[in-house]
C-alpha cells in the first residue's frame, strides 16, 4: 500500500515534523498529565469545580492530514495539512437564560496542495477543509419553561443519526443553522424536537438561505429502543443549483436491541422515508428511503450487517439529504454524497473490537442502482482510535474504493487520514 504526496519537499518534512510533534505529545498523556487536566478544567471554569458560576471557555484544538488521490487523469494527487480550532465562551445561567459564542478557524500548515473549493486549486483532488474564520456559534437559550428548552441563533443541530440533518464535524469547518429551535421532553418517555432555519453555514463557511422547518418525536420504549417519526421541509432559497435540493421528507424510525446476557445483545435498525419535491423546486420527483441494520454486540465485538436504499427512477432527482453528514454513511472516500439518478443501494457489513485500548472498526460496502442491477463498484474502509482521558485522542483511518470497471464517472480512489485532538 503507498500513497503519493507531493513533490515538494519542505511540504513533506513540515508534515512529519508537525505529525510527530502533535502525537507525541499525547502519547505522553501520562498520570502526571492526566493530573495537570483537572487544573486544565478547573481553569476554564475560572476558578470553579463544578457549578462555573462565572460561565466557562470550551476548547478544541484538531489537527489533520488528509491524502486523497484516484485515478482521475486530470486531478493531481490532494495533500491537506491543517488546524483547525474552536475557542467558545458559555456564560452562567441567568433568570433561566444562557449565551454562547464561539469562534472558529481553520489553518493550512503545508503547501496547500488540495481543492479546498475555496482556494481555485481545481487541478487537485477535493478535500473540503478550506483557510477559513467564521463565528461559529452565537445562541440564547431560555430553560424557563417546564421540560423545554428555546434556542435561537447560530447553533449546531444534530437528529437521530444524522443521515437527514447534522452538522458534518467530520470536516475542519463545522455546519451549523441559524435557527430557532425547540426541545421538549414534558410527555412521558417523549423528546421532540422542531425547529425553523434560515440560513445554514456550510463546510466551506459560505452562507446558504433557507425557509426550512422540522419536527421530530421520538418515544422511549424502555431496554427495547426508540420510536421516531419526522418532517423535514427544506426549502433553498439562494440559487438555482440551491433550489433543486428543496425537498419535503416524511419518515419512521426504531432503533435499538434487547440484551440477551452479560456478554450478548442484539443490535437492530428500521426506518423508512417518503421524499418529493417541495417549495421553489423546478423538478417533480418522489422517491423512497429504506435501512435495515441487524447485529450483534457480543463478548467484545460488534458485527453488522446492514442494506440502505435511495430511490432514483433515472429521470430527475434521486433520493436526497442536502443536510446530512453524509461522511458517515455510504463509504468515508464519499463517492455518493451526490446520489446517483437510478439511485443507491448499499450493502455493507461493519466489525469492531477494542485491542489494547485502540478501538478498531473495518467496514465493507458493495453499491449498486437501487435495484441492484447496476454495479457502482465497492469499498473498505478502515480505522482506529486512542482516546487518553476525557480529552484526547488520536486516529488513523483509511477508504479505499474500487470502480470494478463501473460506468458510474467514479474512479478507483484511495484515502488516508492521520489525525489528533484536543477538547476541553
Amino acid at each position: 500500500m503507498s500513497f503519493r504526496v507531493s513533490a515538494d519537499n519542505s511540504f513533506s518534512v513540515k508534515i512529519t515534523l508537525l505529525s510527530t510533534t502533535v502525537l507525541s505529545l499525547l502519547i505522553a498523556h501520562t498520570t502526571a498529565l492526566a493530573a495537570m487536566d483537572d487544573s486544565i478544567e478547573k481553569a476554564l471554569k475560572f476558578g470553579q469545580t463544578d457549578d462555573a458560576k462565572y460561565g466557562q471557555i470550551k476548547f478544541n484544538l484538531r489537527y489533520r492530514y488528509e491524502n486523497d488521490d484516484s485515478k482521475a487523469p486530470d486531478k493531481a494527487v490532494g495533500n491537506a495539512s491543517t488546524v483547525r480550532l474552536r475557542l467558545g465562551y458559555l456564560t452562567p445561567e441567568f433568570h433561566s437564560f444562557q449565551i454562547f459564542a464561539e469562534y472558529e478557524g481553520n489553518q493550512d500548515v503545508g503547501a496547500n496542495t488540495y481543492n479546498s473549493l475555496r482556494n481555485g486549486h481545481d487541478t487537485y483532488e477535493t478535500i473540503a477543509d478550506p483557510q477559513q474564520h467564521e463565528l461559529n456559534q452565537f445562541w440564547l437559550s431560555y430553560n424557563g419553561l417546564p421540560d423545554t428548552k428555546i434556542k435561537l441563533g447560530r447553533q449546531h443541530i444534530t437528529l437521530n443519526n444524522q443521515r437527514f440533518i447534522g452538522d458534518q464535524d467530520w470536516r475542519q469547518m463545522q455546519r451549523t443553522f441559524d435557527a430557532l429551535t425547540v426541545t421538549n421532553k414534558s410527555l412521558h418517555n417523549t423528546t421532540i424536537h422542531a425547529g425553523y432555519i434560515t440560513s445554514v453555514r456550510d463546510v466551506t463557511a459560505e452562507k446558504i438561505d433557507m425557509d426550512s422547518q422540522f419536527i421530530n418525536a421520538g418515544y422511549d420504549f424502555k431496554r427495547i429502543g426508540t420510536l421516531s417519526a419526522y418532517t423535514y421541509l427544506l426549502g433553498f432559497n439562494d440559487l438555482p443549483a440551491d433550489n433543486i435540493k428543496s425537498s419535503q421528507t416524511y419518515g419512521v424510525r426504531f432503533n435499538g436491541g434487547a440484551t440477551i446476557n452479560d456478554d450478548v445483545s442484539t443490535i437492530f435498525t428500521s426506518e423508512y422515508a417518503y421524499q418529493q419535491d417541495y417549495a421553489n423546486n423546478p423538478d417533480d420527483y418522489e422517491a423512497d428511503y429504506g435501512l435495515l441494520i441487524a447485529g450483534l454486540n457480543a463478548y467484545g465485538f460488534i458485527v453488522k450487517g446492514a442494506v440502505e436504499q435511495l430511490g432514483g427512477k433515472g429521470a430527475g432527482p434521486a433520493f436526497q439529504t442536502p443536510l446530512a453528514s453524509d461522511h458517515y454513511f455510504n463509504g468515508w472516500s464519499d463517492q455518493f454524497a451526490v446520489i446517483p439518478v437510478n439511485g443507491l443501494r448499499d450493502t455493507y457489513g461493519s466489525i469492531g473490537t477494542t485491542v489494547m485500548g485502540i478501538d478498531i472498526e473495518g467496514i465493507y460496502h458493495d453499491f449498486a442502482d437501487d435495484t441492484g442491477k447496476i454495479d457502482y463498484g465497492e469499498e473498505w474502509d478502515f480505522m482506529a482510535v486512542k482516546t487518553f482521558g476525557k480529552h484526547y485522542s488520536l486516529l488513523a483511518k483509511y477508504a479505499y474504493y474500487d470502480d470494478n470497471g463501473a460506468l458510474t464517472g467514479l474512479t478507483d480512489t484511495h484515502n488516508f487520514w492521520l489525525q489528533a485532538e484536543v477538547s476541553f
